[in-house]
């Protein structure tokens, strides 16, 4: 079942990458008290991911910050040490929260999850966006196939 609009973000560890390597991440703690933009990308260093979506929302952090984002995460099922590297690779500099969900467990208690097993890619998140407020859920944008419109940094600044 997917998550909808007013559901509670499930309860899990997710990791992300500090200065002495991976450190986990209780999404409980991580969304409480906060309103938070987050994404989620099929794949680190895919290019749409890559070229767009990441940047997008890196690039309009002030903006999405300004209407009242008080933090903004990039979640993917990938590895801490992957989503650390493209956060480098893509200047990041802590605008965005990478948040790696390596076995999917989030993802899937999201029902957000989907099988790219025909790319060697296996289970992956759907591209989506959503807001986040103190651990409920305002706003939930799902894109359709290989569509990338509606979980864009533009798309959910015009939501708020």
């Amino acid at each position: 079942m997917t998550i909808n609009v007013g559901d509670r973000i499930p309860s899990a560890t997710l990791m992300t990458m500090g200065d002495e390597g991976p450190l986990a991440v209780q999404t409980d703690a991580f969304f409480a008290g906060k309103t938070t933009a987050l994404f989620a990308v099929p794949g680190a260093f895919t290019p749409t991911c890559s070229a767009r979506h990441l940047p997008g929302f890196r690039d309009r952090a002030g903006e999405l910050r300004d209407k009242g984002i008080d933090q903004i995460a990039c979640l993917s099922v990938n590895d801490a040490f992957v989503m650390g590297a493209w956060a480098a690779d893509q200047d990041i500099d802590g605008e965005v929260t990478m948040l790696a969900d390596g076995n999917g467990d989030f993802t899937k208690a999201l029902g957000l999850e989907m099988d790219a097993s025909k790319f060697g890619m296996g289970g992956r998140s759907k591209r989506y966006s959503m807001i986040i407020k103190d651990g409920v859920v305002t706003s939930l944008n799902v894109e359709e196939g290989g569509e990338f419109r509606v979980s864009s940094a533009e798309f959910l600044l015009e939501q708020l």
